[in-house]
C-alpha cells in the first residue's frame, strides 16, 4: 500500500512539474548511497527532488519529514548521478509534498 501511494504520488509531482515547464529528465534513479524520485530540469537547471506523500496530517506534512540525514543521502546520490552523466548545469534540490491532494513544491529546499 506504501509502496503505491508513494507512486501516486510521485506520478502527480511529475504532472505538477511538467505543468509548470520542467522536463522530467529521470525518474527512480538509484544509486549505492539511495533514490532519488525526480531528476527534472528546467531553464538550464537540473532539479533533484524528493517527493513525500501523506494521506493523513497525523504526522504533520510531508515535507518535514525530509530529515537533514535524508538530505544528505539525497546529496551524494545526486553526486554519483552527476558523476554519471557530467552534465555542466547548475543544479538543487526541491522537495514536493502531496499532503491529502495539496501540493507544496519548496524549490532550493537544502543545498549542498
Amino acid at each position: 500500500m506504501r509502496i503505491l501511494k508513494g507512486k501516486s504520488g510521485e506520478d502527480k509531482a511529475a504532472v505538477f512539474l511538467k505543468k509548470n515547464g520542467y522536463s522530467v529528465v529521470k525518474r527512480n534513479y538509484r544509486a549505492k548511497t539511495g533514490e532519488i524520485d525526480i531528476i527534472a530540469e528546467k531553464n538550464g537547471t537540473l532539479v533533484f527532488v524528493e517527493v513525500k506523500t501523506r494521506s493523513s496530517d497525523a504526522f504533520g506534512e510531508g515535507y518535514q519529514s525530509v530529515t537533514h540525514a535524508k538530505q544528505e543521502k539525497i546529496i551524494r546520490t545526486a553526486e554519483f548521478y552527476l558523476m554519471e552523466n557530467n552534465p555542466e548545469k547548475l543544479c538543487r534540490f526541491d522537495v514536493i509534498s502531496i499532503d491529502n491532494d495539496k501540493i507544496t513544491h519548496i524549490i532550493n529546499a537544502f543545498g549542498a
